[in-house]
């Protein structure tokens, strides 16, 4: 269907927007409190790609919420007049989003942070001051300072954020919202604080500048529902505070429809987005997992929004809007929503955003597609492996001009990932694999499956660089991370399995009972734990680690995981290792005590499946190198992880060949 709505311009107060594609606010944290030059190639390359919008990430008002940029820092003033320099050229327009999180961070100074009562949030879990007036003075004018610094910086706009559980939707919230003074009880009153403090922004800018506002139902019992938001923007419509609002949802009392996983459709908010945007006649921005803009147009013929948010999708691929508008969305490398490389990313202890699918994310100075300079001497490469490590090196090796040879033994393309997108909800994973496929197909890769390369093989074809791509395989000899000198025993009972065998191995009998180790921590287990559940298995999932799944709560993947197992037979045990498997089930104890019978309790299983950090399969790049012939080891085959380290290793392998 042709685009008839996404890529026409649109008039938000004063400012003409060349079209209708959006990217909201977004931690990258690229500059660690000001903008540098890394958060500056960062937007460049999606507003050279084409975006209408893009709204930069909070901008803190006030020390008592760091943010992952803070007005008061030095440098800040330098860094956003260049930002403003590079993009505004491009036709990008730029809005600034305003915010204070309340009882979200700490402020940096130690001392406790601010909020609307002594409520502490589930993230921090310190008690924050509950304001005075005087404090509530304080914010309201620190906004309205920062509203004026942007626009003296040539900022066309600021957002207030009023949802996700910060500061301002702390005031409105009931179920955070605990005053009996002005800004507590009715509704009126809890919403002043966001009143005035629109009221203070408006009357520092001028009337060119444009003010919006995030809104958005936070999901929690309780709480701010979509309807209160509609009656909010009405009430801040007939006020004359607002020329736009981007509608989104969720909070830190239910995070996981903030940034919506792979198991969410494209779309997933619009249910909130509708109440809003059929009660107003602003322009208003929805948001949801949307990666096309055929989906985004949509949207908008159906009048349910003015413009999209795809702000993960341009994480993945700056270069959406350029691609599709020259008739070419094929060619969009998708995001899969994994989270793993932009949610978690920020969520690490050294937080800084990237993307599992587009290795050049925070590194746009040196890295991308737009980089490849075309050799000037084709080489011949050979390479080994058609898993994602694999193609990302023939694609990229491919767009400098190479000769590339790519050798797979199993008759598709995709390794791993295959079986991946075979568990609950997960099928979307394999996206990046057709991408890549589809890729390197164009690009004239000469792909050779059903091809169990050996040395002689590629000696054969005289390359002049081999790339070894050939992944890992499951490690079953029972050892377990957290006590590696007690392998389990009967781990050759034949119930055992590799979450490679319970996804490969056609129709077996499972039985009614199993039991998941997972001495990973990462989603592999919990596939396998749902993948059985959904056959009617009672499940029992142990881990050596402290909780479900933790290397996925980064990505705020484990609640929604948890949600869906709450209606299936499935239970958990934390801290817990397995000691033995027999025909009966899987003998367990605590991780932090010796083996004893006093500690050890069986739990049935008719299938054990084993999930734990795989075996590299090294041996053809070692029989490689025994012989004198170079070559690079890539991926999981260079060391068992996970899949933002194999596209990386690809991408850089077929830099550098």
């Amino acid at each position: 269907m042709a685009l008839t709505h996404v890529l026409k311009p649109i008039t938000i107060g004063e400012l003409e927007i060349p079209n209708r594609v959006v990217r909201s606010a977004h931690f990258t944290n690229l500059g660690n409190g000001i903008i540098n030059d890394d958060t500056i190639a960062y937007h460049l390359a999606r507003a050279k790609g084409g975006v209408g919008l893009s709204v930069i990430e909070v901008l803190s008002v006030h020390p008592t919420s760091p943010g992952s940029n803070n007005i008061w820092q030095p440098g800040n003033d330098e860094g956003y007049r260049k930002l403003i320099d590079t993009i505004l050229p491009t036709g990008m327009r730029l809005f600034q989003q305003l915010w204070l999180g309340g009882n979200v961070l700490l402020p940096i100074d130690g001392s406790p942070p601010w909020s609307a009562s002594d409520l502490a949030n589930p993230l921090v879990g310190v008690v924050p001051v509950a304001m005075t007036k005087t404090m509530i003075d304080e914010a309201v004018e620190a906004y309205a300072r920062a509203a004026e610094q942007c626009e003296r910086w040539g900022i066309q706009g600021v957002e207030l954020h009023g949802s996700h559980g910060y500061l301002p939707a702390q005031f409105l919230s009931s179920n955070q919202n605990y005053r009996d003074d002005d800004y507590g009880g009715s509704f009126e009153n809890r919403a002043r604080f966001i009143i005035e403090s629109l009221e203070a922004i408006r009357a520092s800018v001028s009337k060119s500048m444009v003010v919006g506002i995030r809104v958005g139902d936070d999901a929690s019992s309780g709480g701010i529902t979509a309807e209160d938001y509609a009656q909010l923007v009405e009430m801040l419509e007939e006020r004359n505070l607002l020329d736009y609002v981007n509608i989104s949802m969720g909070g830190y009392h239910y995070t996981r429809k903030i940034v919506g996983g792979m198991h969410e459709p494209a779309g997933y908010q619009m249910a909130t987005t509708q109440v809003v945007s059929h009660k107003t006649k602003l322009p208003t921005i929805a948001i949801g997992r949307f990666r096309t803009l055929e989906e985004a147009d949509q949207v908008i013929r159906a009048g349910d929004a003015d413009m999209v948010a795809m702000t993960r999708a341009h994480i993945a691929d700056p270069d959406i809007v350029k691609k599709t508008a020259a008739g070419h969305p094929e060619q969009v490398r998708p995001c899969i929503g994994c989270n793993q490389g932009c949610l978690a990313g920020i969520n690490t202890m050294i937080p800084r955003m990237g993307c599992v699918v587009n290795p050049a994310v925070g590194f746009e100075q040196t890295m991308g597609d737009d980089k490849f300079v075309p050799v000037s001497e084709p080489k011949k490469i050979v390479i080994v492996g058609g898993g994602v490590a694999g193609m990302e090196a023939a694609r990229v090796a491919a767009l400098r001009g190479h000769k590339v040879i790519l050798m797979e033994a199993q008759p598709h393309l995709g390794g791993t990932i295959n079986l991946a997108a075979k568990l609950p909800t997960r099928a979307g994973i394999r996206d990046i694999a057709v991408w890549m496929e589809e890729e390197i197909t164009r690009l004239g890769v000469d792909i050779r499956l059903n091809t169990y390369a050996d040395v002689d093989d590629i000696a054969a074809e005289s390359p002049d660089e081999v790339i070894v791509a050939t992944g890992s395989y499951p490690r079953m000899d029972g050892i377990q991370v957290s006590n590696p000198g007690d392998p389990i025993q009967g781990m050759e009972n034949p119930k055992v399995l590799s979450s490679h065998d319970l996804l490969s191995g056609g129709q077996r009998d499972l039985g009614k009972t199993a039991v998941v180790i997972d001495d990973l921590g990462h989603y592999e287990a919990i596939g396998a734990a749902e993948y059985l559940a959904e056959k009617g298995l009672s499940v029992t999932y142990i881990t050596r680690h402290n909780g479900f799944a933790p290397m996925m709560d980064l990505a705020w993947m484990t609640e929604p995981a948890l949600t869906r197992l709450a209606d299936k037979d499935f239970s958990y045990r934390t801290r817990t290792r397995a000691t033995a498997i027999d025909d009966e089930g899987v003998t367990v104890c605590p991780t932090y005590v010796r083996i004893d019978e006093k500690y050890t309790s069986k739990i049935p299983a008719d299938t054990v499946v084993f999930v734990s950090l795989n075996h590299a399969n090294r041996e053809l790049y070692n029989e490689l190198t025994d012989k004198g012939i170079k070559a690079r080891v890539i991926g999981d085959a260079n060391s068992p992880r996970y899949l933002n380290a194999a596209i990386r290793e690809g991408n850089l392998a077929g830099v550098q060949v």
